[in-house]
């Protein structure tokens, strides 16, 4: 019987392991947005929107995280430059950022 539930188990964890979405798809560089600040601001991950996030100039799409659940994360809101809080207040940094995709850069507005 305890083996019937470690496979049962086994198969399951590989089935939802299948069915995470790669996150981590690289875009090339000539086909990234350009978002000015108030640009991002729009996408707060609220009423539908997606949720990105820019960090040390670039753009990150945090929307299909599940720490990123309607747009906030531990206090932060996503559609800000989040480099200060990432840098000097999270505990791991840049680390995480492996695990969303980069979708663009921020760019100085007119």
């Amino acid at each position: 019987m305890k083996r019937l539930y470690l496979m049962i188990v086994l198969v399951l964890l590989v089935s939802l392991s299948a069915c995470q979405p790669s996150d981590t798809t690289e875009i090339p560089d000539d086909e990234l947005v350009e978002l000015t600040l108030e640009e991002l601001s729009y996408y707060d991950g609220k009423n539908g929107r997606p949720a990105y996030i820019a960090v040390n100039g670039d753009i990150y799409d945090v929307s299909n995280s599940v720490f990123w659940m309607n747009g906030g994360h531990n206090g932060f809101a996503a559609g800000q430059d989040l480099t200060d809080a990432i840098i000097n207040q999270s505990p791991h940094g840049l680390s995480n950022l492996s695990r969303v995709p980069k979708i663009g850069i921020l760019v100085e507005g007119d």
